[in-house]
Formats: structure tokens, sequence, C-alpha cells
């Protein structure tokens, strides 16, 4: 994965993923490695908004 990747990019590295899954323009194998990337960018997602939320709540603490 890109060491600059944006939250914004991941999610719309995701949203093609997605279309093409649902539009059944992949093979077999493709379906296969772009799931496994799927997975990597939601992780990085998910882990770039814990880490946001937790310093919204740093924000509000003080």
């Amino acid at each position: 994965m890109e060491q600059k990747m944006t939250y914004e990019h991941a999610m719309k590295r995701l949203e093609e993923i997605v279309k093409k899954i649902e539009s059944g323009e992949m093979d077999i194998d493709l379906l296969a490695q772009n799931l496994k990337e799927a997975q990597s960018l939601v992780e990085f997602c998910k882990e770039k908004l814990t880490k946001v939320e937790e310093e919204v709540k740093k924000c509000l603490d003080m």
C-alpha cells in the first residue's frame, strides 16, 4: 500500500473495486486479488477514523 495514502483515496479505490465486482468484470483470480486489496483498504480506513476520533476527543476535553 502507498505510504502517502489518504482516506479519500482509499475510499475512492474501494468504490472502484466494488463497482467492478458488482458489474461482473473480474475473473476469479482478479477477484481474489481485489478482495485482499479491499480488506487492506478497509483496515487502513478504520485506523484512520479511530485516530481522528481520538484526536477530536482530546480537543473536546481541553
